[in-house]
């Protein structure tokens, strides 16, 4: 290994060797020939030695200029020829690969995605145990493609390996290779993989890690005549080309690529066997996993040792990791801001509030909007806390944040990857709660019900047009007919043609609107029914503000409402 290290220094900075040699060589001739010039001098007579001293220092003085000036820009310009300017400078790559060890991100620093590191732990042992896989007969692994939502670790995944796996690792961003010339993004990728094949020689092995992949691996297309799609072509094909193409040596390259587009999104080519063989979902963190997150960064602070831990795993549903970590940096900075010596439930919450609806604006509302913003989320949470099969309410705030004048916020008991048709329904009466309590209590409406409005459009319309939850039974997913259907590929085109009649139009969209009575009659039952906590809801928060998830549960058990149990 140290004799292939000499070997490839050598082959790498050969000219400034040469450049070195010379410059040694000149300095020896010039003290060779100030050593005869100078014994010249001693035996000469006076007049020849003016004559002398005048021809000597002439020549002295016009060779050590030249030389001084000569050497020094003859090297400069052949480093910058072979180099830095070969085709155009912008073609330079000049990325340092960093040492695995150095990377200091190590597996056990990896949480919050148990499935996923077993499956990553296995990639190592392939690139680690390369020998061992060569004597039964197998081949290394060629690409390695983590997907998944931004924040869940893909690219702190990246470093764990290249960390355990001891090898270099050579970090870039798709979009590093994407330039106005075409040609040039293919120049870098030829220049990234020559690095890397180096590096495989002298080190045993490289990783070479590309960051949103989905910038240079897109889908081909033809180009419009801009030259645009033609250099990313380009570059795509180079890339295909150096993962898998005809090559003098295999080396130990491991290519690592993580996007947060879908996998359809990608050119197949770079998806099939022999590039991309193993592919890595990253997905976000179940409540156990959300535990641990927390648990690891809350050791990073002073914290309440009384802080239910089980508890802020069920309010940071659907948080990355990323999240979690920056939960826990927000609620420290709110702690110091408020002269505390520890993290309590308080800041956790406030961070939380912060984070996903913004800090509190001071407006200034008269009494009336008040009570109107008041009943309107009195509406949203009783409804919530009654109605909805699967969601807590966690707060309640008449405080402005960001564009919101008030809300109320839940969150699912679990993790949830389908809806059922109930949970649909379910949203819908939240989103129709506000209306109906304004409506009860000061016989009209304000603009306040238009984002409500447009969600619950939104889901019984795709109740009605795509999963066939509507009265009638019909099935099927019309909204691909509207707009033209491309029989080859499977997806609605973007002509202005529609393969449904006016009457069935008419027929779904009265479905919807069918959906939308039935909801709100049920929470005009409700609200009628419970008018008396409706009030009392709303004075708490006139004279509270905010409300959280122990204030709301005792408000309802005193009115001896307790929460329905999660529907199968």
């Amino acid at each position: 290994m140290q004799l292939r290290r000499i070997k490839l220094f050598l082959k790498f900075h050969w000219i400034k060797i040469l450049v070195i040699i010379g410059c040694i060589a000149i300095f020896v001739s010039l003290v060779i020939f100030l050593r005869y010039a100078i014994g010249a001098w001693i035996i000469s007579e006076r007049y020849t030695k003016r004559q002398m001293l005048a021809q000597y220092s002439m020549f002295f003085y016009v060779i050590l200029v030249a030389q001084l000036i000569s050497m020094p820009v003859y090297a400069l310009l052949w480093y910058w020829l072979m180099f830095r300017g070969g085709h155009f400078k912008m073609t330079s790559m000049m990325k340092k690969s960093i040492k695995g060890k150095d990377i200091n991100v190590y597996w056990d620093d990896v949480i919050g995605m148990e499935e996923t590191k077993q499956e990553a732990l296995e990639v190592v042992r392939l690139i680690k145990d390369r020998a061992e896989l060569q004597r039964v007969g197998g081949k290394i692994l060629r690409g390695i493609l983590m997907i998944g939502p931004p924040g869940c670790g893909k690219t702190y995944l990246a470093k764990a390996i290249a960390t355990e796996a001891n090898l270099p690792f050579i970090s870039m961003s798709g979009s590093e290779f994407v330039e106005m010339f075409v040609g040039v993004g293919a120049s870098r990728i030829r220049k990234l993989f020559k690095q890397a094949r180096q590096l495989a020689y002298s080190e045993g092995g490289c990783v070479v890690f590309i960051d949103e992949l989905d910038a240079v691996g897109a889908r081909r297309a033809t180009d419009r005549g801009f030259g645009g799609q033609t250099e990313f072509n380009t570059t795509l094909n180079q890339l295909l080309v150096e993962m898998d193409g005809l090559k003098e040596k295999d080396y130990n390259i491991v290519v690592m690529g993580a996007t947060n587009a879908p996998e359809s999104f990608l050119d197949p080519a770079l998806l099939r066997p022999g590039r991309f063989d193993r592919k890595i979902y990253v997905d976000l963190p179940n409540l156990e996993e959300r535990e641990k997150l927390l648990s690891y960064y809350l050791k990073e602070v002073k914290y309440d040792p009384s802080l239910d831990i089980p508890r802020l795993s069920r309010m940071t549903v659907g948080h990355t990791p990323a999240d979690i970590a920056n939960l826990v940096r927000e609620a420290a900075l709110i702690a110091v801001r408020n002269k505390k010596e520890m993290i309590t439930l308080k800041e956790i919450t406030e961070a939380l509030d912060r984070i996903e609806m913004g800090i509190k604006h001071k407006r200034v509302f008269s009494e009336e909007e008040r009570r109107k913003v008041a009943y309107h989320e009195a509406g949203h949470a009783i409804v919530m806390y009654i109605l909805h099969p699967s969601a807590d309410v966690f707060k309640a705030s008449i405080a402005s944040r960001g564009e919101a004048l008030g809300m109320v916020i839940s969150h699912p008991r679990e993790e949830m990857h389908i809806r059922t048709k109930e949970e649909m329904l379910g949203v819908i009466k939240y989103c129709l709660g506000s209306y109906v309590a304004e409506k009860l209590k000061f016989g009209t409406t304000t603009t306040g019900v238009l984002q409500d409005f447009k969600l619950a459009m939104g889901y019984a319309h795709q109740m009605v047009w795509n999963f066939g939850m509507g009265k009638s039974g019909l099935v099927g997913d019309y909204s691909i007919l509207e707009g033209g259907l491309d029989q080859t590929k499977g997806f609605r085109t973007m002509q202005n043609v529609s393969f449904i009649s006016e009457k069935l139009k008419e027929r779904l969209n009265q479905e919807t609107q069918d959906i939308l009575q039935d909801c709100l009659k049920e929470v005009e039952d409700l609200l009628k029914k419970e008018l008396d906590l409706l009030d009392r809801f709303a004075q708490e928060l006139l004279s509270k503000e905010e409300l959280n998830y122990d204030e709301i549960d005792a408000i309802f058990q005193e009115y001896g409402i307790s929460r329905p149990e999660k529907q199968a």
